[in-house]
């Protein structure tokens, strides 16, 4: 098992949280199955950036970045070198620490 740490969001998780997921697991899933409605607009199939975070740590360890998920996140807003899309970076051994941007290009959420 293997731990993300959330820093706080003040929409999806003022205080921050910390869960446990297996190996193999995506970021998006783990944290909508731990309760932290992260947006994915497109349901995890990598056709926009609703789901976009920020790997603080444990960054390397995350697989290989493909090149639909490299040009959408060209799109994101608050992009930084060590983003991802969460529905596309799938948890290894090594713990994380994400951060959920403050906003995403999504101006309309629905409430799932």
């Amino acid at each position: 098992m293997t731990i993300i740490r959330i820093l706080p969001h003040q929409e999806y998780c003022p205080t921050g949280a910390s869960v446990q997921v297996p190996v193999g697991t995506s970021i998006c899933e783990a944290l909508i199955e731990n309760g932290i409605a992260l947006e994915h607009a497109c349901e995890m199939s990598c056709a926009c950036t609703t789901c976009h975070v920020i790997v603080r740590e444990g960054f390397a360890s995350l697989g290989e970045m493909e090149e639909t998920e490299e040009d959408l996140l060209d799109r994101a807003w608050g992009l930084e070198p060590n983003s991802r899309l969460a529905c596309q970076a799938i948890v290894a051994k090594t713990d994380l620490v994400i951060e959920i941007p403050r906003y995403s290009i999504n101006h309309a959420k629905e409430k799932h």
